[in-house]
Formats: C-alpha cells, sequence, structure tokens
C-alpha cells in the first residue's frame, strides 16, 4: 500500500536526478554563453576586460533577475537568452585613426567640452568664454540674429544645444543655449551677408518704432476725447438760470448790484 502512494503521489529517485541535471547543463549554457558575449563599451569606461568587452553581470530589478548587458539595456534571464546575444555586439571598438584638429591652435586633442556638446572643433585650452564661444539663448539668437525655429532646428545640419536651469525662477522651463559662433554662421547663411542683416534688421526696427508711435497717438487721441466729454458734460450739468434779487444801487460808483438767489452770482451794471 505505501510503495503504491509514493509511485502515484511524487516523483522518483530517477526523475530528481534527472530534473538536477538538466538544471545544470542549462546554467552552464547560460554561462557560457555569457563569457561569449562581449559588449563594446565607451573608450573611457571603468570595467573593462583584457579583451576591451565587458560582460553582463546579474541584478535584480524589482524583484525579478535580469542581466546588464553594460549597453544600456536588461535582458530577462528567464526569456530566450540565446536570441538576446545574438543581439549584442561581439567586434571590438573601431579605432580613431587621426585625432580632430582644433581651428584656434592647429593642435591635434582628444576631447573637449566644445567637441563634445555642439561638435565644434576647438580644445578646452582655446575656449573663449566670452566672446565668440559663449552661450546663447534661444530667444537672443531670434531676435539678434532674426532666426526662425526653423532656421534652428530643421536646416541642415540642426544646431546643437544645452539645457540650462532658468537662473531668474527655477521653475520656468529649462532654456536652451546655443554656441554664439554656430549661430552667427547659421544667421549669415540665412541672410547671404552681414550687410543684408544689418539692413533688415534697421527695416524691423524701423516698422517696430512706427508701430509704437501709432499706437501712443491713438492712445493721447482716445484721451482727449475722454477729457472733452467729460468737460461737455459737466458743463451741461452746471448750466442754469439765475435768478436775481432786489437792485442795490452804488452811490459812489454810480452804479447798481443784483445777486442771484441760487448760486451767489453778483452782476454790476449802470441803468440808463
Amino acid at each position: 500500500m505505501s510503495t503504491e502512494n509514493n509511485s502515484t503521489d511524487g516523483p522518483n529517485k530517477e526523475e530528481v536526478d534527472s530534473g538536477i541535471q538538466e538544471r545544470i547543463t542549462k546554467n552552464k549554457e547560460r554561462a557560457l554563453l555569457l563569457r561569449k558575449a562581449k559588449v563594446v563599451t565607451h573608450p573611457y569606461a571603468k570595467q573593462q576586460d583584457k579583451e576591451g568587452g565587458v560582460q553582463g553581470k546579474a541584478i535584480k530589478v524589482s524583484g525579478q533577475k535580469v542581466i546588464d548587458s553594460g549597453a544600456g539595456f536588461l535582458i530577462e534571464e528567464d526569456g530566450e537568452l540565446e536570441n538576446a546575444m545574438c543581439n549584442l555586439v561581439a567586434e571590438p571598438a573601431p579605432i580613431i585613426s587621426k585625432l580632430p584638429e582644433c581651428l584656434e591652435c592647429k593642435k591635434e586633442f582628444k576631447d573637449s567640452f566644445l567637441f563634445q556638446k555642439f561638435d565644434y572643433l576647438a580644445c578646452d585650452e582655446c575656449r573663449d568664454n566670452e566672446g565668440k564661444h559663449s552661450l546663447i539663448t534661444r530667444t537672443e539668437a531670434k531676435q539678434e540674429y532674426l532666426l526662425k525655429d526653423c532656421d534652428l532646428d530643421k536646416r541642415e545640419p540642426p544646431l546643437k544645444f544645452i539645457l540650462r536651469k532658468n537662473p531668474h525662477n527655477i521653475r520656468w522651463g529649462e532654456m536652451k543655449l546655443y554656441l554664439q559662433i554656430q549661430i552667427e554662421e547659421r544667421a549669415l547663411h540665412v541672410w547671404g551677408s552681414e550687410e543684408a542683416l544689418l539692413e533688415e534688421r534697421e527695416k524691423r526696427d524701423v516698422k517696430r518704432e512706427e508701430t509704437k508711435i501709432k499706437k501712443f497717438n491713438k492712445k493721447v487721441k482716445q484721451l482727449r476725447m475722454e477729457v472733452r466729454s467729460s468737460l461737455y458734460d459737466k458743463t451741461k450739468k452746471a448750466s442754469h438760470t439765475h435768478k436775481f434779487g432786489q437792485d442795490v444801487y452804488n452811490e459812489d460808483d454810480d452804479n447798481y448790484t443784483h445777486t442771484c438767489q441760487t448760486c451767489g452770482f453778483e452782476e454790476t451794471y449802470e441803468k440808463m
């Protein structure tokens, strides 16, 4: 009776051993795939193996075990690992045969702020923060150089920018800062020459001043009309017919005076 219950209710020893063996084999295959998968990283990455690649590491995210590929994405351990490994790059990182050359000092350099953020060939030693390498906001670029949004974003090549918090109010949106010299070059490309840009700017300034003068004159005219209408209404309300009292004779001046009984107006006259 006991033998039948054991065979019916649970797996026998042979089935357990085969399951464990199959699991061990599967784990070995995964380990081999992880060892063979070499992910090419940035040349400045800290964790590199001897061959230039980084091996994936198993981590837990929200209680689920995943593989960190080292290339900016995660791989589920329970998924099809073989297909994921096929998408990993196994080739070594490209070697740059020639370093970029600075436009100012004509020397080669490895990396710089302007080259990294704006693709502008200038080393950090030649960077002029107060001059042509200064940063300008998007609003200033559009106002001073008469550029449109399409000139900054859609015209090839689109100008690069960096985001900075607004110094006037941290609750406002982030500012887009462009490189001054790239904005000047884009303005010359749009308007053709510096003279054409200055001429167009003068035309717009004159038109802007004319618009201001027209608005000012319109407000003055409206104010005059309001003042005139208010004076007319006051005069109309204050006017009435005088009701004079008895005439009083002035012996010294030989004239007569009478006073309005309503408003107190006094009138002097002579009788013929």
